[in-house]
């Protein structure tokens, strides 16, 4: 098992490429019906989108499981389980979007009451949502598929996959909503055709394995050792996720605290982390492949190059985040707020997110590492110490600091991310087979 950087590139830039579409689709959903002489319909695609965006990001664990079972079976040489792993994969999908679609009516009560809105935004979101409905097993079997497909580094055809799904989306949002009027339901008419046919095609890039008599094997498909790993790796990812969003929730909450502008600037900033988060996931993905396949096949020499040739290029890439960000951060909030007290606000707490871009390094590849390995109750576990530091370090800066302690504990939680990680690494690697 050759690890080489041509391999990680391979493996790392197609989905950097994919990972540019996904801001773009955004913007044009919002763009279409912001033509629309009504502040109604942009309420109503914000509030619908975000709703199904929060439910199907409770089925994120599956892309990230199934990369890490994927990758081992490709190890390991065994292409049955790999087959089984899809197998798998959609049917969880199928059972999970027919329990979503059954129970939309309480799902969406529950959450308009979390986040209410006029009656006239309620009313057309709901539109909007029991038309978006109907493409659930397809969103989330999607998130299956790629995590299959990275897992054997198929990363091409991810890009593939997410350039059709998205660019679909966009020529239909601008022929339902410009050309043909459907407003809020024509955003929605759009992405369930994108998000079905993006299902179609996944299942096309899958075809030889669909043919394979080891799909339809059930004894092994639903093998009640194999079930109950692919449960508790997901659950494991899924409590993991769940304590990383408390601490990037609970940062926005307490920005608002100290007043509308801080909450602005703070917002304004997050959109660069978030940058600096989709040009880390392609190193990270590729070691999460790499790691896979090297615990799967007990290579230790394969595991360590993959960590050390992943980190190399992560190096590289948040370096130039950093520049980027240090060189033309100013000019960048300048053209994304026209507010003078949010521009002054953002451009005061900029340092501390390029801190931030420098410091999630070892956080981003090392969760790439423990996903590859499986090893997610470390994660999990690592996970919990590390929101445990961040509130403390709320409890004691606030009080101090006020808005320049709540920076501090987010960098601390960083750093607390990648060490504990790192504390736990020597051991993964000696347990990954010969030297």
């Amino acid at each position: 098992m050759q690890i080489t950087h041509a391999r990680v590139l391979r493996i790392a830039v197609p989905i950097l490429l994919a990972n540019i579409t996904v801001p773009l689709l955004g913007l044009v959903d919002t763009g279409v019906v912001g033509q629309i002489k009504s502040p109604v319909p942009i309420g109503a695609v914000a509030i619908g989108a975000l709703i199904l965006t929060t439910i199907y990001w409770f089925f994120g664990f599956l892309r990230m499981g199934t990369t890490g079972l994927t990758s081992q079976a490709v190890g390991a040489g065994d292409r049955a389980e790999v087959a089984a792993i899809l197998s798998r994969v959609l049917l969880f999908a199928v059972l999970s979007g027919g329990v979503i679609f059954v129970l939309q009516g309480p799902l969406f009560w529950g959450a308009f009451q979390v986040s209410p809105a006029s009656e006239a935004v309620e009313a057309m979101a709901r539109d909007y949502l029991r038309i978006r409905i109907y493409s659930a097993p397809a969103a989330i079997a999607v998130l299956g598929l790629v995590g299959w497909l990275i897992g054997q580094e198929r990363t091409r055809e991810v890009l593939y996959l997410q350039l059709w799904m998205n660019g679909l989306n966009i020529i239909l949002d601008l022929w339902f909503v410009l050309g043909l009027g459907w407003g809020a339901s024509g955003v929605a008419l759009a992405t369930v055709l994108a998000e079905t046919s993006g299902l179609g095609l996944g299942l096309w890039y899958c075809r030889t394995t669909l043919r394979a008599p080891a799909f339809r094997a059930w004894e092994t498909v639903l093998s009640r050792v194999q079930l109950l790993r692919m449960l508790t790796v997901n659950r494991d990812i899924l409590l993991r996720t769940l304590m990383l969003q408390v601490i990037f929730v609970s940062f926005t909450f307490v920005a608002a605290r100290y007043g509308d502008v801080p909450l602005a600037a703070t917002q304004v900033l997050m959109q660069f982390f978030a940058l600096t988060s989709f040009a880390l996931d392609g190193f990270a993905f590729a070691v999460e492949t790499l790691v896979g396949q090297a615990v799967g096949g007990k290579n230790r020499r394969a595991l360590h190059q993959s960590v050390i040739k992943c980190t190399q290029w992560g190096v590289g890439m948040v370096f130039i985040l950093a520049a980027g960000i240090a060189i033309g951060g100013d000019g960048l909030i300048v053209v994304m707020t026209k507010v003078p007290e949010v521009q002054v606000e953002a451009q005061r707490y900029l340092p501390y997110l390029i801190g931030a871009a420098v410091l999630s390094l070892p956080a981003f590849m090392l969760d790439g590492v423990f996903l590859g390995a499986t090893q997610t109750a470390v994660m999990r576990d690592m996970m919990a110490v590390s929101m445990g530091i961040y509130i403390l370090c709320l409890l004691a800066l606030l009080p101090l600091l006020a808005m320049h302690g709540l920076w501090l504990a987010l960098l601390v939680s960083l750093v607390a991310r990648g060490a504990t990680l790192a504390l736990r690494y020597p051991a993964l690697e000696a347990a990954a087979g010969r030297p």
